[in-house]
C-alpha cells in the first residue's frame, strides 16, 4: 500500500533490471486484468500496476481524486522518471493524460480499447435510466449482469464476470473521482510512438472513437482484434502481449 492524500493505493513493483512498463487497468476491471500476460511481461520489464481508488485491493476513497494526479504519485513513489505504459479503457485515457501533460515521461503507448476525456459520447437515455434503476435497487447482482452484457459481449466467462463484479464495487466510491482536463482534441499533439488495440466486439461508439483517436494521433497503428470485447487481455493475450513486446523493446 502506498499512500495517496488521505487514501492508499495497492501497487505492485515486479522488480528486475528490465526497462520499467506501467500498466493501467480499465474501469470495468481492476488490476487482475493483466494476470493473463502479467508472468510473460516480468520476465522481460520492471513490470508496474495499481489499483484504481476503490477498485481491486485499494481502499475506497474518501477525498477527491485525479486519475492522473494519483498515476503521478504512483511513479513519483516507486522513484520513475520515464517508462512504457499500457492502459485499457479508462486507464489508457489516463496514460494519453500523461502523454500530453508530461511527454517526457513516456517512451511509448499501447492503448487497448482507450477511453478518451473529451470524446463527444452519444446520448444513451435508456441505458442512463436503466444504469440509475439498478443502482436504485442495490442489486449488486443486476449491475454485475449490465456490466457484463455492455463490455463483454465476446460470451461467458468467470473472470470476467469477476472482475465486472470488482468494478461494481467501486462504483459509489467513483463520485469522488475529479475529471481531468479533455484530450481527445489535444491527441495530435501526443509525441510518443503509439498503437491502439479494439476489438470488433466492442461497443460501437467506443470503436469509432478509437479510430478517430488513431487517426489523429502522429503515427498511430490501429490493430482491429476479431472476436474481442472490452477485456482485450482475457479475450486474446497472446496478441496483446505481442504488440506490448513490439512498442515496448526491451
Amino acid at each position: 500500500m502506498m499512500e495517496a492524500g488521505a487514501d492508499k493505493i495497492w501497487a505492485e513493483d515486479s522488480g528486475g533490471s528490465g526497462p520499467t512498463l506501467v500498466l493501467l487497468h480499465e474501469h470495468v476491471a481492476d488490476s487482475r486484468m493483466w494476470d493473463p500476460v502479467w508472468p510473460q511481461l516480468t520476465e522481460a520489464y520492471r513490470a508496474i500496476r495499481y489499483d484504481v481508488r476503490g477498485f481491486g485491493r485499494s481502499p475506497a476513497p474518501t477525498e477527491e481524486y485525479s486519475l492522473l494526479l494519483d498515476l503521478l504519485a504512483v511513479l513519483d513513489h516507486f522513484g520513475i522518471e520515464q517508462a512504457y505504459f499500457a492502459g485499457c479503457s479508462g486507464g489508457g485515457g489516463t496514460i494519453i493524460d500523461l502523454a500530453l501533460a508530461e511527454p517526457g515521461r513516456v517512451r511509448s503507448l499501447v492503448l487497448l480499447c482507450p477511453g478518451i476525456s473529451g470524446y463527444d459520447w452519444p446520448d444513451e437515455p435508456e441505458l442512463d435510466a436503466e444504469f440509475d434503476a439498478r443502482i436504485a435497487g442495490g442489486d449488486e447482482d443486476a449491475l454485475v449482469d449490465l456490466c457484463v452484457r455492455l463490455w463483454g459481449a465476446a460470451g461467458p466467462d468467470p473472470f470476467v464476470t469477476d472482475l465486472a463484479r470488482s468494478a461494481v464495487k467501486a462504483f459509489p466510491g467513483q463520485r469522488f473521482q475529479r475529471p481531468d482536463p479533455p484530450s481527445f482534441d489535444r491527441l495530435d499533439e501526443i509525441t510518443a510512438p503509439s498503437v491502439i488495440m479494439v476489438g470488433d466486439r466492442d461497443r460501437a461508439a467506443l470503436i469509432e472513437s478509437n479510430e478517430q483517436a488513431a487517426a489523429r494521433i502522429p503515427g498511430c497503428a490501429l490493430i482491429r482484434m476479431p472476436g474481442v470485447d472490452h477485456y482485450p487481455t482475457v479475450r486474446d493475450p497472446a496478441k496483446v502481449l505481442d504488440t506490448i513486446r513490439s512498442y515496448c523493446p526491451a
